[in-house]
This record gives C-alpha cells, sequence and structure tokens, in this order.
C-alpha cells in the first residue's frame, strides 16, 4: 500500500550516469497513481533525453528557465512547479548538484525550483567512491539534511569507475521505499489497520431476486482513502454496488448478503485497530430462499422474513482493543436514538445522519453529527462525502489518541 498515491511528484534529474534508470523510476510511480512532472539539469541531456521523460511521464519537461515556441520564448515557471509539487525528488543527485543546493546556488531551473520548494524533499546522490567519501561532499550532504532535506543513503556494488563500493544511486524501487517509509513515519494514522465496511447487502428471495436498499457505498469507499491518504493500512469490505472505483492500495473483500459480510468482518477483526462500520446492512432477509425463479403466473402474496445477524452487536460484544464506529441513519429523534445505538452496542462512536432535505444514502453530500462515547457531540456542515470522510478521519484519530492517553 502506497502513501504516494495520487500525489504529484516533480522529478530533478541531474547528469549523472544514473539517470538511464529516471524512466524506470517514472514507470513505477506511475504505476503507483503518482503524477510526474520533470525538471532536468541542461548536463542530464547527455545521459537522457527530454523525449524519453516526457514520452514517460505525459508531461513537458523543462530543461531551461525558458522555452521558444513559435519563435516566441515562454517562462518556465519554476514556482508554479515546486507549488504544484507534493514531493519533490531529485535523483540523480550529483557532486555539482548537492555543492549547489547545499550553497543556494542557482544557475539552472532545477536548482530554481529546489530553492523554492517548500514540500518534502528526497534526494538520491549518485557518484564515485571516493568523491562520495570526500569531506566536503559529506560536509555538503549534512548542510542538506540539516536544512530538512531527505539524502538517501548511497547504494554498494559496481561503480562507474570500475570501482567498488559505496556511491552508486539506489534503484528505483528501493528509492520509493526509501520514500514511503519515511513519508508513512510524518501521516498520523501511520501503522493503524482500519476495517471499514461499505455499500447495501443484498438478501436473497430466489436466485434472480433480492431485498436490498438504495446504498451506494460512497461514504464507505470515500472514508478508505481518506484513511489511506493520511497513512493506514486499509481493508474495505463492499456489497453490491456498481460505484466506479480507484481501488489502488485498498486492499477489498466482495460480499452480497449479510451472512457473507459478518464472516468476512470476522476474518479481519481481531487484527484491526478501527472498526468502521458504514454499510447498510439489511435488517431482515427472506426466511426462506427458493431455488428457482418464482413464476409471476403463480403469483406472491407475501414473503415471509427475518432478522439478518445485528453485525455491530456483535462486534461491540467482542471488542476489546479495537475502536469501533457505527452509523445511525434516522428520520425522528436522531441524536437520540443513535446515542441509545450507541450504548446499547458498545460502541466507542457514532456518526449520525438523517433523511431530511435529501438523501444521504444515494447522494453525494452528507451532513454529520459524530458522537464518542463520552457522548460528546460534533457537528459538521452539509459536505461532499470524500471531504466528510475527511472530518471523520481526523475526529477519529483525536478520540482514538484520547482514549490511548486514559
Amino acid at each position: 500500500m502506497s502513501v504516494l498515491a495520487q500525489k504529484n511528484i516533480l522529478l530533478g534529474v541531474t547528469g549523472g550516469i544514473a539517470a538511464y534508470k529516471i524512466p524506470l523510476l517514472i514507470r513505477q510511480l506511475i504505476k503507483l497513481n503518482c503524477n510526474v512532472k520533470v525538471v532536468m539539469t541542461p548536463s542530464s541531456k547527455e545521459f537522457v533525453t527530454p523525449l524519453t521523460l516526457s514520452t514517460v511521464s505525459k508531461n513537458d519537461v523543462h530543461s531551461e528557465f525558458s522555452t521558444e515556441k513559435n519563435g516566441n520564448p515562454t517562462w518556465n515557471n519554476h514556482v508554479e512547479l515546486s507549488e504544484w509539487a507534493d514531493i519533490f525528488i531529485i535523483a540523480p543527485a550529483t557532486s555539482n548538484s548537492i555543492s549547489s543546493m547545499a550553497n543556494a546556488k542557482c544557475d539552472n531551473i532545477l536548482l530554481a525550483c529546489y530553492l523554492s520548494s517548500t514540500c518534502p524533499v528526497f534526494i538520491a546522490p549518485a557518484m564515485d567512491l571516493e568523491m562520495y567519501r570526500n569531506s566536503l561532499n559529506q560536509e555538503n550532504i549534512k548542510k542538506l539534511t540539516n536544512n530538512r532535506t531527505n539524502v538517501l543513503p548511497v547504494g554498494m556494488g559496481s561503480l562507474a569507475s570500475g570501482l567498488e563500493g559505496k556511491g552508486r544511486m539506489l534503484e528505483p524501487e528501493e528509492i520509493i521505499e526509501h520514500i514511503e517509509i519515511k513519508l508513512k513515519e510524518t501521516l498520523p494514522l501511520s501503522n493503524f489497520n482500519f476495517l471499514i465496511t461499505a455499500g447495501p447487502t443484498h438478501e436473497k428471495i430466489d436466485p434472480v431476486r433480492f431485498i436490498g436498499n438504495s446504498s451506494s457505498g460512497k461514504m464507505g469507499y470515500y472514508l478508505a482513502k481518506a484513511a489511506i491518504s493520511l497513512g493506514a493500512n486499509v481493508k474495505l469490505i463492499m456489497g453490491p454496488t456498481n460505484l466506479s472505483m480507484d481501488l489502488l492500495n485498498i486492499d477489498i473483500f466482495r460480499v452480497q448478503d449479510s451472512d457473507q459480510m459478518f464472516k468476512e468482518i470476522m476474518t479481519h477483526f481481531k487484527s484491526s485497530d478501527v472498526v468502521i462500520c458504514s454499510a447498510a446492512v439489511s435488517d431482515f432477509k427472506p426466511a426462506k430462499f427458493k431455488n428457482s425463479k418464482i413464476k409471476k403466473d403463480k403469483g406472491l402474496d407475501s414473503i415471509k422474513l427475518k432478522p439478518t445477524t445485528d453485525i455491530i452487536k456483535e462486534l461491540g460484544k467482542i471488542k476489546k482493543e479495537q475502536y469501533l464506529v457505527g452509523f445511525a441513519l434516522e428520520t425522528d429523534n436522531h441524536i437520540e436514538n443513535a446515542k441509545a445505538k450507541l450504548e446499547l452496542k458498545n460502541l466507542d462512536a457514532i456518526i449520525v445522519n438523517k433523511i431530511g432535505d435529501f438523501n444521504p444514502v444515494s447522494s453525494d453530500l452528507n451532513q454529520i453529527d459524530f458522537i464518542n462515547s463520552d457522548l460528546e457531540i460534533t457537528q459538521f456542515k452539509m459536505k461532499h462525502k470524500k471531504d466528510v470522510s475527511i472530518d471523520i478521519m481526523e475526529i477519529i484519530y483525536k478520540n482514538v489518541k484520547k482514549n490511548k492517553n486514559k
């Protein structure tokens, strides 16, 4: 699971032989669903062409402060590039470029981007053995580290000079791994295991008919995406839905009915730190399943129903260290009913929404009240479910932290 997913990556390439590995690095970043733009030093074009990097990144590549188009110079705005980036990676970082960065020299667009940058910066040094060992180089690396630039280690092995030792640039997958580890350490939900349920359940009447509801699964899906963006490991149990989803970095388990959902939840519950039950599980199911399709001409006067397993109540009985969050969809007395549900089912928090001017089950919008185990209520304004999910994750984190400090 990558914390780099959907991040804007500015990739700086300097003039070292290891630049030949950069197209592979770009491809691996794009596989992680990153957006990649490239800036190059003029000398780096001797090792890898802008056309190659433009082709694999699917973006224009900049190596000068201005570019001539149709006979007219156009300024390549290094400030815009720096502000666009969520992460700036400089690879390979040569001795010359490291020295320039450490001493605020600015004679190319890559250095201008670096000095204008406010996002996390990672550099992957690449040079020969004795050059890397040189005390002046080590002093420059220390300067960069003290200036909150993340200097990655160098690899061990064959060098361009024919020597063996430390100095070679890390392989693309190693660069990504080091960055992921560093970034994950800074995120609030790092190392938390989230289990989230979403969507409806379909309780079968016969092979082609079912009892269900209009839940789209959007809320649970956005909760999963929000948890991933804050560093969590996420498992999403999803009922039947036609929702178009980007599932990169999410472990997803598809289920159809309430029995399957309960079984899947129980499989993953013990290994979870936070469990959010946002699925709209059917409260009832047919008492008997007809193996053959019920013929229209034979008619059907009634369908006998029986209750489904109250999944969240069962989880409340067995939870130990898990932080258990439920949802309450109400039409009347929504706060009072939600508080009763929270206490009856031994929840740590409940998220309340109500059917009023709009139906949050199928809408892209939601308006919630968050009630914790101390019955404290936090109210939020109506927002897109994507933004609501961020609010929920932030308040869950605060409450989990508060509980641990009790």
